[in-house]
C-alpha cells in the first residue's frame, strides 16, 4: 500500500466511524439524507481523490483510491461516496470538469438528440439524490444533467435508493471521447469493480464484528469461540474475506490503464460469493440476535445481498467471462489464462 493509500484509508476509516453513526444510517433507510457527512466527506478531500490536483482534487490513482471505496462499504455508507468517486474519476481522465455535489451512473437505453438525452432509466444509484449522472454513448463519455428528470422513488433491500428517472431532452452539460484503451461497456465495468470493493469492505467489518462476538458470547460456561465448530467457521469467514478483499484491489488496480473487463468478472463473482457465504456464517454465529434491527449487523448484510446483485450478478459475469475466453480453444486457453490473471 503506497502512503496515499494509507494516508486515505486512515481519513476514511476515522471519518466514516465518527460520522456513519447508526442513528446516520437509520434516519437514511427513513428518508433522510446524511449531508453532514456528505459535506465532511468532501471536505475531508476523499469525493476528488481521482480528481487531478490542478483541477482541485488529490490527484490520486484508481488504486489508492480503492482504500476510500472499501472504507465506506465497511462501514455502510448511507450516501454515494462511491458513485461519486467513480464517476469524478472517469470524468477527470475524459478531461470535463467535475460538478458540485452528489453524481451517479445512469444505466439503460438512452436517445441523444438536439434537445438533450430521453429515456427511462432504471434503478439509478441515489437517483433521488443526484443532481447529475455519466452516461456512456457513441465511444463518449456524457455528463448529463438529471435535476429535472421525473423520479419513480425506489430502493434496494438495504434501504439505499435506487431510483426510475424519465429523461426528457435533458441537458447534457459535456461530453468527451472515451481514451483509447477503454472497451466495452466502460461503466458496467467500473460500477462492478465499485461494488466488489464495496463488498470486499463490508465483509472485513463483518468478520471483525463475528469475531468479537464469539469471543464474548458465552455458552455452556466458555466463548463460543473456543468450540471447535465455530472456529471452523470463522476461519471460513476470513478465507472469504481475503479472497475478496485481493480480487477487488487488483480490479481497482486495472482500471489505472482502463476498464478491465476480466478483472471486474473475476471481482464481482468472487465478492459476490464470499458475501453470500459471509453473511450466512455471521448470522449463524451471531444467531437470533444478529437478525434483530437493534443489531447492528443487519447494516453489513442486508447490503452485502443488495450489492452482489447490481452491476451483474455472479452467473452475469461468469456468463461473460466464459465466452471472452471461448475463442481461445487448444493450446491457446491456458496461455489465454494467465497472461492475464498469473
Amino acid at each position: 500500500m503506497s502512503e496515499t493509500a494509507r494516508l486515505f484509508a486512515e481519513t476514511a476509516e476515522r471519518l466514516f466511524a465518527e460520522e456513519a453513526t447508526r442513528a446516520v444510517k437509520e434516519a437514511a433507510e427513513s428518508g433522510t439524507y446524511p449531508e453532514k457527512l456528505w459535506r465532511v466527506a468532501d471536505a475531508a478531500g476523499l469525493l476528488g481523490a481521482l480528481v487531478p490536483e490542478d483541477a482541485g482534487g488529490a490527484g490520486a490513482n484508481w488504486a489508492e483510491a480503492h482504500a476510500i471505496v472499501r472504507a465506506a462499504g465497511a462501514h455502510g455508507v448511507p450516501a454515494p461516496v462511491g458513485e461519486t468517486i467513480l464517476a469524478a474519476g472517469l470524468l477527470a481522465a475524459c478531461g470535463i470538469a467535475i460538478p458540485d455535489g452528489p453524481l451517479t451512473v445512469l444505466p439503460g437505453a438512452m436517445e441523444i438528440s438536439a434537445q438533450g438525452v430521453s429515456g427511462m432509466m432504471r434503478r439509478v444509484p441515489w437517483g433521488r439524490v443526484a443532481k447529475a449522472g455519466i452516461a456512456v454513448s457513441g465511444g463518449r463519455l456524457l455528463l448529463v444533467d438529471i435535476a429535472e428528470a421525473r423520479v419513480t422513488p425506489g430502493v434496494n433491500l438495504a434501504r439505499e435508493p435506487r431510483d426510475d428517472l424519465a429523461l426528457d431532452g435533458a441537458r447534457v452539460m459535456a461530453a468527451a471521447a472515451l481514451p483509447a484503451h477503454w472497451s466495452g461497456d466502460v461503466l458496467f465495468q467500473a460500477g462492478a469493480t465499485l461494488r466488489a470493493a464495496q463488498m470486499a469492505g463490508a465483509i472485513g467489518r463483518v468478520l471483525e464484528m463475528t469475531v468479537r462476538y464469539a469471543g464474548e458470547r458465552v455458552q455452556f460456561g466458555r466463548p463460543i469461540a473456543r468450540f471447535q465448530a465455530v472456529q471452523q467457521s470463522l476461519a471460513m469467514l476470513a478465507g472469504e474475506a481475503a479472497a475478496a478483499a485481493r480480487a477487488a484491489e487488483a480490479a481497482f488496480a486495472a482500471l489505472d490503464s482502463g476498464p478491465g473487463p476480466h478483472e471486474a468478472a473475476v471481482a464481482k463473482i468472487r465478492a459476490g460469493e464470499a458475501a453470500g457465504k459471509a453473511a450466512a456464517i455471521a448470522h449463524q454465529v451471531h444467531g437470533a440476535i444478529g437478525f434483530t434491527y437493534e443489531h447492528d449487523l443487519h447494516f453489513l448484510t442486508k447490503r452485502l445481498w443488495s450489492w452482489r446483485s447490481e452491476f451483474g450478478s455472479e452467473s452475469e459475469w461468469a456468463v461473460l467471462l466464459g465466452r471472452a475466453f471461448a475463442g481461445a480453444r487448444g493450446e491457446a486457453l491456458w496461455p489465454a489464462l494467465t497472461a492475464r490473471f498469473a
